[in-house]
């Protein structure tokens, strides 16, 4: 009987042992990991909002020159109107005439003249893109910080000592740190300029 129950005794503290140790390689595994994705949204982020800025820019030039015009001729019209003066107003027509055509051109290639739907697109995608980057960031601390509880908790830490598990540091600013690393442009916000 005793035999048994110290065999018992045995095969349980093995199989804490062996789950310990596995709980420490995966984390530092998943930490890696979680390292990798930073850097992967950062990159997202480095290559993604500036496409995305000059899409809009081009986009919105394209929507400003038809709009410039039409406060051009709106104010030829407020001035040709303040003015009374019926010359002044027959060339305000003859500018809203002339301006129609090019409005109705680029309205007919594109129905949906939006300015505000690329705008809304840039803001959205930033918004995710500064969300993946958050989410990333999160999963790393929640990963290192459950690491390095177990890593100093009384029987766990016996098992890291033994095996030579050192203690994670986390998301490293740039210049410092070895595996979690990440380059000091890539942490910059992108600025956007319309």
């Amino acid at each position: 009987m005793p035999l048994v129950l110290i065999l018992i005794v045995a095969v349980v503290l093995v199989g804490w042992l062996v789950a310990t140790y596995n709980f420490f390689v995966s984390s530092k595994a998943r930490i890696k990991a979680s390292v990798q994705e930073i850097g992967n949204q950062l990159k997202r982020q480095a290559e993604l909002i500036p496409n995305l800025e000059e899409s809009a820019k081009g986009y919105l030039k394209h929507e400003k020159g038809i709009f410039e015009k039409l406060a051009e001729v709106r104010r030829a019209v407020v001035s040709a109107i303040k003015s009374g003066n019926i010359n002044t107003m027959a060339e305000a027509s003859e500018k809203i005439g002339s301006l129609l055509p090019s409005i109705q051109v680029a309205v007919e290639s594109n129905p949906e003249i939006k300015g505000s739907g690329v705008v809304t697109r840039l803001m959205d995608e930033l918004r995710d893109t500064s969300d993946k980057v958050m989410y990333a960031r999160r999963t790393l601390i929640d990963l290192t910080a459950d690491f390095n509880v177990k890593r100093a908790s009384f029987p766990t830490n016996l098992v890291a000592n033994m095996f030579g598990f050192e203690e994670q540091k986390g998301l490293a600013t740039a210049g410092s740190g070895e595996h979690m690393e990440v380059s000091e442009s890539e942490t910059k916000v992108p600025k956007v300029k319309l």
